[in-house]
Order: structure tokens, then sequence, then C-alpha cells
């Protein structure tokens, strides 16, 4: 990969996540992950080997799976409230959606079972990307809404992480 190209996906990459981190909306804060999304997607497939394509496609399907958990539990909030704002999240609904989704993008315990496949096929210097840089945006919407979340239940997860 070129150096310029690969300057471009790395600061798209640091976009999405300052998108995600000083978003109010959901819709913005969406953009940001999915920008965050496809960034890595290319970063993990560098390698050509089938390994990094499986991880990159694996990495594809549960990110978006829980970025469209996220968008539902945000339309089912402004549906119920009236209000796109991430601190005014009150629907209980969209409070468990929200965790769960959260809960795959951080690949906590109950959704973890493609972490470890996707970090299997990637480099190390992708591995510890995709395990920090991949993780601040999603526990920035955490900390956000951390009043409406059930905090035993993210403490139960954290804690069965480890």
């Amino acid at each position: 990969m070129s150096p310029t190209i690969f300057m471009i996906i790395i600061s798209s990459l640091a976009t999405g996540t300052i998108i995600t981190m000083i978003s109010h909306h959901w819709l913005l804060a969406w953009i940001g992950l999915e920008i965050n999304t496809l960034s890595i997607i290319p970063i993990i497939s560098t390698t050509h080997h089938p390994r990094s394509t499986e991880a990159a496609t694996k990495y594809f399907l549960t990110q978006a799976a829980a970025s469209a958990l996220i968008l539902f539990s945000s339309m089912i909030n402004a549906w119920e409230t009236g209000t796109w704002d991430i601190t005014q999240l009150s629907s209980m609904p969209s409070c468990i959606l929200l965790t769960t989704a959260l809960a795959m993008k951080l690949g906590l315990v109950p959704m973890h079972f493609w972490l470890p496949e996707v970090l299997q096929g990637s480099t190390l210097m992708t591995a510890l990307i995709i395990t920090t840089w991949q993780k601040l945006a999603p526990m920035t919407l955490i900390y956000m809404t951390i009043n409406a979340l059930s905090t035993t239940i993210l403490l139960l997860m954290g804690l069965a992480s480890t």
C-alpha cells in the first residue's frame, strides 16, 4: 500500500473516531462509527492472504450488525422521546439494544467470539489498532449514555471479559 493511501486511511480512521466523540446527534455518531469501520477494512486486508480476507469479512459483518442495532436503538428512542440527542436516552428497549450493540462493537463477553478470530487473521499492528483505537468511539458512546444504561450489566460484561 502506498504511503499516501495509508495516510488517507489512517486520517479517515481518526476522523471517524473524532466525529463520534464530538457528536450529540445519533445520526452523526452512527456516521462516525461507519467511517471508522470502513477505514479499518483495508488495513485488515493489506496482507493478501485468505486469513486476512476472512478477518476483514468477519469484522465488517459484525460491525455492520452492531451499527444497525445502534441506528435501530436511536430510532426507537427518537420515536418515543421525539429527540435525536444522545444524552436523552430514556426508552428501555433502546437502552437494551444500545447495550447489546456497544457490547458487539467492543467485543465484550456475550458477543466476543468475532474478536479472537479477527485478531488471528490480522498483523500485529492491525490487531493493536483494533484492540485500542477502534474501542474509543464505542466507549465514548457508553460514557455519554451511562445514566440510562444498566451499570450492573456493564460491570458484569466488563468483569466477564477480563
